[in-house]
C-alpha cells in the first residue's frame, strides 16, 4: 500500500465515523438514553448513584446517573460492534466473503497467504457460547475447502479483532487461539494493510472527527427529557 492509498483509507475511516458511528450515537443513542422504558432502573440504587455522582437525589441527578454510563459508554460501543463489518467493507472492497460464518477474505500482508476471518470488535466482546460457533464455523469452512480440494490450513482460519491489545483478550478468545489464532489491534491492521503503524493513524484519524463533535447540546437535552419523566413518576 502506498502513501496515496494510506491516506484514501483514512478518509474513507473519517467520513465512516462521522456518518455511521456519530450519527447513530446521536439520533439513536441518545433517544433511546431519554426514555426511561429503556432502563432496568434498580429502585434500591438509583438515588444512591444519584447522589454519589451530584450529592442530592433529584431527578435530574438520577437522570444524570443513567444517561452518562449510557451515552459515553454501552451506547457508542454497542454502536461500533454493530457496523465493523460495515466498516472492514467500506474501507477494502473485494474483502468480502461468501462463506458461511467468515466475514472477509484477504491476503496477509506479512506471510503472503489467504486469510479466512471472522471480525469481532473489541477483546471482551464474545461470550462463552461464540467459542464453539467460531469453532464451529472455521471447521466447516476447512472441510469445504478439502472436498474442493483446496488447502486451507488451521493457521489461515482467524478472528480479527479491530482494537485492543492481546494482553487484553478475554478467557473466550484465548480458548479460540489454542486452535485458531487470535490477531488483535496494530497486529491485524498490519496484515490487512502492509503499513505497521496503520492502527495508530487510524486512531488519530478518527480523533479528529471527535473533536470536531460538540454533544454537550444533545447529551444535555437527553437528561433534561429523561429527568422530567423521573420527576413525573416518582414526585
Amino acid at each position: 500500500m502506498d502513501e496515496k492509498q494510506r491516506l484514501l483509507l483514512l478518509t474513507k475511516a473519517k467520513k465512516f465515523f462521522k456518518d455511521e458511528i456519530v450519527e447513530a450515537h446521536i439520533k439513536v443513542g441518545c433517544k433511546k438514553a431519554s426514555q426511561l422504558k429503556n432502563y432496568n432502573v434498580n429502585p434500591f440504587l438509583f438515588k444512591y448513584l444519584a447522589n454519589f455522582l451530584r450529592g442530592d437525589g433529584n431527578s435530574r441527578s438520577i437522570a444524570e446517573a443513567l444517561v452518562l454510563p449510557r451515552v459515553l459508554g454501552s451506547s457508542i460501543n454497542t454502536s461500533f460492534g454493530m457496523r465493523v463489518q460495515k466498516l472492514i467493507s467500506e474501507l477494502f472492497e473485494g474483502f468480502g466473503s461468501t462463506t458461511p460464518g467468515i466475514d472477509i477474505e484477504f491476503v496477509d500482508a506479512i506471510d503472503g497467504n489467504k486469510k479466512y476471518c471472522q471480525l469481532k470488535s473489541g477483546p471482551n466482546t464474545i461470550n462463552f457460547d461464540d467459542v464453539k460457533t467460531i469453532n464451529d464455523h472455521f471447521k466447516g469452512t476447512i472441510n469445504l475447502a478439502r472436498t474442493n480440494n483446496l488447502g486451507i490450513g488451521i493457521n489461515d482460519m482467524i478472528v480479527g479483532v479491530i482494537y485492543g491489545e492481546a494482553s487484553e483478550l478475554s478467557s473466550h478468545y484465548k480458548k479460540i487461539n489454542e486452535k485458531y489464532p487470535v490477531i488483535i489491534g496494530k497486529e491485524f491492521w498490519y496484515r490487512l494493510t502492509g503499513k505497521e503503524d496503520f492502527y495508530y493513524d487510524l486512531i488519530d484519524a478518527v480523533g479528529e472527527v471527535a473533536l470536531e463533535v460538540d454533544g454537550s447540546k444533545v447529551l444535555a437535552q437527553t437528561i433534561d427529557t429523561l429527568s422530567k419523566e423521573i420527576e413525573a413518576k416518582f414526585s
